[in-house]
């Protein structure tokens, strides 16, 4: 495993300390099952962490409620939300997803399985999230779209920030690794956002882009290439 192939998560954290459903990667081996104990050891590039992701949301079979859940909003799959996070009203949530503990969700956000979203997260008005992985104290502002993403630890997407996540031709994505591109695997994936990345009102960023830690977007920057910083 070359752990320099996930830099652009983050910069404080092992691969095998990324949380996962709210909690270190590694940690899962200990009740991981054979299929899942080989997708972690075999886990190399970012987009290798949402496979994983969606097998361990997905087989969560019972809800845990430590928060608040407006008596409007709408689950429909299990969810398991920490304590001292609120789901406003008009929310729908579509199968199964892990909230952390001091978040506000909503109001009238669509928020889709498999979808993990750390510890003081805010996910602004109107915004959807479609199986993503989202780290501690991000804020997703409102009349965003992120789908099949990963958003590192302390980000702020400025409102109307989109990411794209399919070609197309339908085809599976690439990305560029060491130079050269290579086939992620993924006929669905957005962007891999870095730890403490800002972007500006209505950024639009292209499929399986990766922005490194601490970078920043204008306002209506169109991201077509990954962006370091």
């Amino acid at each position: 495993m070359n752990e320099t192939d996930c830099s652009p998560l983050t910069l404080t954290r092992s691969l095998m300390d990324f949380p996962v459903g709210n909690v270190a990667l590694g940690s899962w081996l200990d009740e991981a099952d054979t299929e899942l104990r080989a997708m972690i050891s075999e886990c190399r590039f970012p987009w290798d962490i949402l496979e994983i992701n969606g097998k361990i949301i997905s087989g969560m079979g019972e809800d845990e409620i430590a928060g608040e859940v407006h008596s409007s909003a709408v689950v429909e799959g299990h969810l398991k939300l920490g304590k001292g996070s609120r789901i406003l009203p008009g929310v729908f949530i579509e199968g199964n997803v892990v909230i952390g503990e001091d978040c506000k969700i909503g109001p009238n956000c669509y928020i889709r399985g498999n979808t993990s979203i750390g510890n003081r997260c805010h996910i602004g008005q109107s915004v959807e999230i479609k199986n993503c992985v989202i780290l501690d104290g991000t804020n997703v502002g409102h009349l965003s779209y992120i789908g099949d993403s990963i958003l590192g630890e302390g980000v702020n997407l400025g409102a109307g920030t989109t990411v794209s996540n399919l070609r197309h031709d339908g085809g599976n994505h690439r990305s560029m690794v060491d130079g050269a591109l290579i086939d992620t695997g993924r006929r669905k994936l957005g962007a891999i956002i870095g730890d403490g990345v800002h972007t500006g009102i209505g950024t639009m960023i292209y499929p399986a882009r990766k922005l490194w830690p601490n970078v920043t977007t204008l306002p209506g920057e169109i991201v077509d290439r990954d962006v370091f910083a």
